[in-house]
């Protein structure tokens, strides 16, 4: 089971999960533009957010690129404590 922690919204489990399903390194607006029910604000907001928690890594600051990390798999696969999540 996914932990749930206090930063988190109901968007990023949807946002890390699209990630993990591509495979692919992308842009906020790839990712709005391609997932239903979340927002282009949200997703600039979202990202660097769970980049911060090691969810996310951004690979490319001049475009914003970001790829899920082996952590943000781990998420996904509901091996983390919610205390390995609480602060970055």
């Amino acid at each position: 089971m996914r932990p749930l922690v206090s930063w988190m919204t109901k968007s990023d489990p949807a946002l890390l999960e699209f990630f993990e399903e591509t495979g692919i390194a992308m842009p906020p607006a790839v990712v709005s533009y391609n997932i239903d029910g979340v927002s282009h604000p949200t997703v600039k907001r979202r990202l660097p957010v769970l980049e911060d928690h090691g969810l996310l890594r951004k690979v490319d600051d001049d475009r914003g690129y970001y790829r899920i990390t082996d952590q943000g798999r781990a998420y996904l696969e509901g091996e983390l404590e919610s205390d390995e999540l609480e602060s970055p």
